[in-house]
């Protein structure tokens, strides 16, 4: 049985979450979540469960709480539904798998999609997010001027390569590969490979489904 946790502490916001759920999962089980620590019991019990989530109105302690309730449940689902997401929150979910994101003025189709996605450990964002992603990658693109050799070996980087087998690849020497690399990381202002990924991720450089494989 499908079990929904909804953290939410907008009367209205559950109510119209309970019907989409009933819905779509007749036979789901439903649980209102009222803070923090009851979101983090009640997935102590149901470690799969789909968390229904609007960060801005509930019980906990920003951004850097959710981040860490998600890895200490990596099996769990969620959606974040807002009325209203910071840039800083779409960029750090956008591309994480088994998060989806709606907002509480999409259609119900949208809400409904992004609920079945969840449900299935799927990814969904509503065409406002998408929309935003697009934009952000354009003017990164327009903005950051990466030469041919540079964006080809932030794609590798990207796809989980080590320097040595860029290195490899491409026939030149690692002191070559360690170059570009610092050389990139400067361009597109990022310290890390983690940061450089999510940056490629954005940026269209390399495919979610190829980037997941």
């Amino acid at each position: 049985m499908q079990r929904f946790l909804l953290a939410d502490n907008q009367d209205v916001s559950r109510a119209g979450l309970r019907l989409y759920i009933e819905k779509s999962f007749p036979d789901a089980e439903i649980v209102d979540v009222a803070d923090e620590a009851a979101l983090k019991e009640n997935l102590e019990k149901t470690p799969e469960a789909v968390v229904v989530l609007d960060y801005t109105t509930f019980d906990i302690k920003g951004l850097p709480a959710v981040t860490n309730t998600r890895q200490r449940f990596p099996r769990s689902r969620w959606v974040l539904f807002s009325a209203e997401l910071t840039q800083n929150a779409i960029r750090l979910f956008a591309t994480e798998e088994g998060v989806s994101i709606v907002m509480k003025d999409n259609s119900e189709d949208e809400i409904r999609c992004a609920l079945r996605c969840a449900s299935k450990g799927e990814r969904f964002l509503c065409h406002q997010i998408t929309n935003f992603l697009i934009e952000e990658r354009t003017q990164r693109e327009s903005g950051v001027k990466l030469t041919p050799t540079e964006t080809d070996i932030l794609k590798q980087i990207a796809k989980g390569k080590t320097v040595k087998e860029i290195a490899v690849e491409r026939h030149s020497s690692v002191h070559t590969i360690i170059s570009h690399k610092k050389n990139i990381f400067r361009k597109i202002e990022v310290n890390n490979v983690y940061e450089a990924t999510k940056y490629a991720l954005h940026a269209g450089l390399v495919d979610l489904m190829e980037y997941y494989i």
